[in-house]
């Protein structure tokens, strides 16, 4: 049955790369007639946040086609079983679901993993479009071409973790790298979205960089955000979300049995050690446990960098963004232990822990004062501003 599906079957590619094309042409569409009036440099940084917000979109989408098993719905690449659409293999589709009702391949699950393929392909197709008209204006725009290559280049990265994810049956150390180049792809869109933003900036706009100590409080905690994500990912695909269902304690204890050597031997089957053994429930514990300790320091960290952010000119806006993200993260952290894993709250936990990803990238960027502000900055005792801004205040 689904193990006889050869796992590569390259012939439906070029239909799904026309739907990828078609899905991509809407968003593309709505960017040109939104900045009809505006220049090029506008456009395409228009067109990098439409393509950052889809690219969330499919974050969020394939943390859905996880958590609803889905990730095998159709058990070869890049189609279902040879096929464009679940629509044509109707047939092999009917076989498995009729011989395992709930198991990894139903119709349900055929189409919630082709929609995810759609949807990586029209990401795909815009990152390529933005490269391509970059590098085609790049001496009427003085726009860096590099930036959407390099983020090209990421996504096709990306989709080869994409196709082993299938391939190689969910296993979980792939499905975690899959999950972080997802970030790291929103991350590259932020970091072009600024570049974008900081060529076109207004000449009288007066530039405030980030304090020296700022930026040492914004490198750790985006090393520690980085570790925790990567730890939520390693909870998240070896399903150790419910082996702790009680908060703070875990199963009664402040330090319950755990077994961090098969928990995090990481080349190995989902569900089984290096050995090829079950795991033991022992792993599973330390996977979950060891997340939640590392979130009360990565909460901790990134309150006190909020804090500081809140008391530098131009950085307000952010610090606010933290904050409400922080809170979400905390409280759907704490639902996902005490609700036992509600798929609401297992979503709004990936996507908050991507959205502070992206957040974070726009920190050490120059703020971009307008005069009244930077009267407000100026006004400001000198004793409260940080010598880097006093000297560019002053500049």
């Amino acid at each position: 049955m689904m193990s006889d599906a050869p796992l590569y079957n390259l012939s439906p590619l070029l239909q799904l790369l026309v739907l990828g094309g078609a899905v991509a042409g809407l968003p593309l569409a709505w960017v040109l007639y939104k900045s009809r009036s505006a220049n090029t440099a506008q456009r395409l940084r228009l067109l990098t946040w439409v393509t950052l917000f889809l690219t969330f979109d499919l974050v969020i989408f394939g943390a859905f086609t996880r958590l609803t098993d889905s990730g095998l719905g159709c058990p070869d690449w890049p189609g279902c079983y040879g096929h464009a659409s679940p629509v044509g293999a109707a047939t092999q589709i009917s076989l498995e679901q009729t011989a395992m009702p709930t198991g990894p391949v139903t119709f349900a699950k055929a189409w919630v993993e082709m929609i995810h393929r759609y949807l990586a392909s029209a990401v795909g197709a815009l990152i390529l479009i933005l490269t391509i008209w970059t590098w085609l204006r790049r001496a009427d725009t003085h726009l860096s071409p590099w930036w959407p290559t390099f983020t090209l280049i990421w996504v096709c990265l990306q989709g080869a973790f994409g196709a082993l994810t299938v391939t190689m049956k969910l296993f979980p150390a792939i499905v975690t790298l899959h999950l972080m180049g997802g970030i790291m792809l929103l991350v590259l869109l932020r970091l072009q979205s600024l570049h974008y933003a900081s060529v076109g900036a207004k000449a009288e706009v007066v530039r405030m960089r980030l304090p020296s100590s700022l930026r040492w409080w914004w490198s750790i905690s985006l090393t520690l955000l980085t570790l925790q994500i990567a730890l939520g990912g390693w909870v998240s695909t070896n399903y150790a979300v419910l082996a702790c269902t009680d908060f703070p304690t875990c199963q009664g204890s402040w330090w319950p049995p755990m077994d961090f050597q098969h928990g995090f031997s990481f080349w190995r089957e989902l569900g089984e050690t290096r050995g090829g053994e079950a795991l033991p429930f022992t792993a599973l514990t330390a996977i979950h446990y060891t997340h939640r300790l590392m979130a009360y320091l990565v909460l901790t960290v990134l309150g006190l960098l909020t804090w500081h952010l809140w008391k530098q000119p131009g950085q307000r806006t952010t610090a606010r963004w933290l904050l409400a993200l922080l809170v979400l993260q905390l409280l759907t952290g704490l639902s996902n232990v005490v609700l036992q894993w509600p798929l609401m709250a297992a979503l709004a936990h990936t996507g908050g822990a991507a959205a502070i990803a992206v957040v974070l990238m726009a920190v050490p960027y120059p703020r971009r004062l307008e005069p009244t502000s930077v009267t407000a900055a100026i006004d400001e005792p000198a004793s409260s501003l940080s010598p880097s801004y006093r000297t560019e205040l002053s500049a």
